[in-house]
C-alpha cells in the first residue's frame, strides 16, 4: 500500500516538473494547511522582492485539494502591501475548483488529491511602483470556518516577456 502510494505521488511530481520547465517564478511558494483546516482569521502570507519596475506581473494561486473539499469554488480575498503596510492592491476572487453540475475537479490530480495552478491570476500584467519588498496575505472568505479540505495554498509571480 505504501509502495502504491509513493510511486503515485513520484508520477504527479515528475509531470509537474516537466510541466513547468521554460520561464522560471520571480516567486513561488506553498503554505500547508493544518489538518484543522484553514481559520478565516489566520491569513496566509507571502512575502517576496520586486528589482524591475518596467515589466508587468502575474500573480497566481497554487491551490491543492482532497475530494473531502465540500464546495466547488474557493472565495479568497488577497492584500498585496508594500513595505510599509500599506494596502496598494486588494480584491475578492472566486475560484472555480469543481464543475458545478458535473463534481469533475478542474485541476490534474492523482486519487483523491487535487493542483490547482491557475492561469486565471489574481492580479495580471501588475506593474509594481517601485522596486520594494511586498507582501500579498490571503484570507479564505468561505462560510465555514475552519474549512476543510485544502492541503496547500500558495503563490506564483512570474514576470512577463
Amino acid at each position: 500500500m505504501l509502495r502504491l502510494m509513493f510511486k503515485k505521488i513520484s508520477i504527479v511530481l515528475i509531470a509537474f516538473l516537466f510541466t513547468q520547465c521554460g520561464q522560471q517564478p520571480l516567486f513561488e511558494e506553498n503554505t500547508p494547511i493544518p489538518r484543522e483546516g484553514w481559520y478565516v482569521n489566520k491569513p496566509l502570507v507571502f512575502k517576496f522582492k520586486v528589482t524591475d519596475t518596467q515589466k508587468g506581473y502575474n500573480i497566481a494561486y497554487n491551490l491543492r485539494n482532497t475530494l473531502k473539499y465540500p464546495y466547488s469554488n474557493l472565495y479568497v480575498t488577497y492584500y498585496l502591501e508594500d513595505s510599509k503596510g500599506k494596502v496598494i492592491a486588494t480584491e475578492l476572487n472566486n475560484i472555480a475548483l469543481f464543475d458545478a453540475k458535473r463534481g469533475k475537479p478542474f485541476g490534474s490530480g492523482l486519487g483523491d488529491t487535487f493542483v490547482h495552478q491557475l492561469s486565471i491570476p489574481a492580479l495580471q500584467q501588475y506593474k509594481f511602483p517601485k522596486a520594494d519588498t511586498y507582501t500579498f496575505r490571503i484570507v479564505q472568505y468561505m462560510r465555514q470556518d475552519p474549512l476543510l479540505g485544502l492541503l496547500n495554498v500558495g503563490v506564483r509571480i512570474m514576470q512577463e516577456n
